[in-house]
């Protein structure tokens, strides 16, 4: 799924193509893509984009008259830039926005279809659709903690919670978690002061290097490869690779479709966390620490 670096860098991209410009057409290619009604999505053509936003994990194009168009991509959806009126061709091409210099073509890869597009009018209308999640960036340390602490769950599902946090998923908090030296389970409750300060900075860290370093490989160039596995990262979909600080193997925990990969000799004191599928599988034979394994 983009998360906080992917999308600023999306909209950095849109603003230097769509902004000010005007949206001639919408085309979709899923009628299930839209998901409200009010304003109709044509409100929105052959009106001017004046501002793009970064919500969470969604992009919002503002455009004359209050109308806001609403964007989540969910896990398997994308953006490209492609000459104007470019075809809408297959199942995973779901819509296209024709502007004067190019279209903008959101695809799905995959069977299922989550990505979605919200209309909205005025701010009420946009708040409407906002999760209450942190901006990290623009929050002090005693912020931070507050809404670490208010809920006592694990550090990882909790960086991932949208209404605690803004714009990280499963990729960055992996990189995160990593950077801080912090096992992804460790209950937010518990965590000490010094804990707490470490997990701040690597989160701030992290999404301004991934940003700076998305913004580099883009250049001037739409970014299109987009995805949740990059060169570089220290753990995230490195399974079995060798740790970059230390150079343990990189371990992990599966769970419905996601997958936690984390650095034992870094983050656990060389304790293995429990993937629940395999370790049931060998009950007393699952190795406790790193060095047993």
């Amino acid at each position: 799924m983009p998360e906080l670096p992917d999308i600023t860098v999306y909209i950095e991209a849109l603003e230097r193509r769509v902004k000010r410009t005007v949206l001639e057409k919408v085309r979709l290619g899923n009628p299930f893509l839209p998901r409200s009604v009010t304003p109709p999505l044509r409100e929105a053509e052959g009106k001017a984009v004046l501002e793009l936003r970064r919500m969470g994990k969604r992009i919002a194009m503002g455009f004359e008259g209050e109308v806001w168009l609403v964007l989540h991509l969910m896990i398997a959806g994308r953006l490209h830039w492609r000459k104007k009126g470019a075809p809408i061709r297959g199942k995973n091409t779901l819509a296209a926005f024709d502007f004067e210099a190019g279209s903008l073509v959101l695809t799905e890869a995959g069977s299922q279809r989550r990505a979605s597009l919200h209309t909205a009018l005025g701010e009420e209308g946009l708040r409407a659709l906002e999760r209450s999640g942190l901006e990290v960036m623009e929050a002090s340390e005693a912020e931070f903690a507050a809404t670490l602490r208010r809920e006592n769950h694990t550090v990882k599902r909790s960086l991932t919670d949208p209404d605690l946090f803004s714009g990280i998923g499963n990729a960055y908090s992996d990189e995160i978690l990593h950077r801080a030296r912090l096992s992804p389970v460790a209950l937010t409750q518990r965590l000490s002061g010094e804990e707490i300060r470490r997990l701040y900075e690597a989160v701030r860290w992290t999404l301004a290097h991934w940003v700076e370093r998305l913004r580099a490989e883009a250049g001037d160039d739409f970014p299109e490869g987009v995805t949740a596995f990059r060169e570089g990262m220290a753990v995230h979909g490195r399974y079995g690779q060798p740790c970059p600080v230390c150079g343990a193997k990189i371990q992990r925990i599966r769970y419905a479709s996601n997958e936690t990969n984390y650095c034992a000799k870094c983050q656990t004191g060389g304790r293995l966390l429990a993937d629940r599928a395999l370790s049931r599988l060998l009950k007393q034979d699952w190795p406790r620490m790193l060095d047993k394994a």
